[in-house]
């Protein structure tokens, strides 16, 4: 009987530990710390075009809706639209920091046309020449 409980209690420690370790290597948590730490992180799966991927930099949390196609020569994804989840953290950002989001997915898609939701596709578009206006 003795023996039993002692298997059974190694058992649950092993669970535990186990359960523990698989939390600790999560790709989602990963994901989460990442943004809590503003550090940049992408999380996708490139076996499933269906799904969309989730990329993290600068403490913004971004979406990418990947859209398969023909290219020369085979199928891949060659249409990515990417949307922030929250439009009030995009503060602070500038144009270069979505031309390094665009390279970072570049190199996992590399046949791919990134296109950016409003408000980032206006602020993209924007002139950059526009006179200061002074009072």
């Amino acid at each position: 009987m003795g023996l039993l409980f002692r298997f059974i209690f190694l058992m649950i420690i092993f669970l535990l530990i186990y359960s523990g370790i698989r939390y600790l290597l999560h790709p989602k948590r990963k994901l989460e710390l990442a943004h809590e730490q503003k550090r940049f992180y992408f999380l996708d799966d490139p076996n499933n075009v269906r799904k969309n991927f989730t990329l993290t930099y600068k403490g913004v949390l971004f979406e990418g809706e990947k859209y398969l196609g023909t290219t020369t020569d085979s199928f891949d994804v060659v249409s990515i639209f990417i949307f922030p989840k929250d439009v009030g953290a995009l503060k602070g950002l500038t144009k270069n920091d979505f031309k390094t989001i665009e390279q970072h997915i570049l190199q996992h898609y590399k046949n791919a046309k990134i296109d950016w939701k409003s408000p980032i596709k206006e602020f993209l578009n924007s002139d950059d020449n526009l006179p200061n206006q002074t009072m």
